[in-house]
């Protein structure tokens, strides 16, 4: 009975350092407003947002706004970030996501290249534009 008890309570701890160790290894998420410079980030991120429209030249290119920035309503800086979403995965205007990926660095500027995307919910929100370049 004694080493009934035992053997179970170490396969519980098994399990539960198993889960810490993919947690921690997991990584941080971070939203868009805490981005600062793409070129700081070389390793794999997972970034959370809200998906704000998708690009003219190459629908599967998102671009995102801070989860807080979707809710403001007026004289709101809204900064983007285009996300390229995974194959065949096309979030639609209000849905907040989790994209895990990389940023890549191209002629007219960064791309953070998701290769897992997930809607987290949904949020209504008017569509939005990027600010004209000057």
């Amino acid at each position: 009975m004694q080493k009934v008890a035992i053997a179970a309570i170490s396969v519980l701890l098994g399990v539960a350092l198993i889960f810490m160790v993919v947690k921690v290894f997991e990584g941080k998420t971070i939203g868009v407003n805490e981005v600062g410079s793409p070129k700081a980030h070389t390793g794999t991120i997972t970034i959370t947002g809200v998906m704000a429209g998708t690009s003219q030249y190459d629908k599967s290119v998102i671009g995102i706004m801070d989860t807080k920035e979707a809710e403001c309503k007026n004289g709101c800086e809204k900064l983007f970030i285009p996300v390229k979403c995974p194959g065949g995965q096309q979030p639609v205007v209000g849905d907040e996501i989790k994209a895990t990926g990389k940023f890549q660095k191209l002629p007219a500027g960064y791309v953070f290249v998701a290769r897992k995307l997930k809607v987290v919910k949904h949020r209504d929100i008017a569509p939005q534009q990027a600010p004209p370049k000057s």
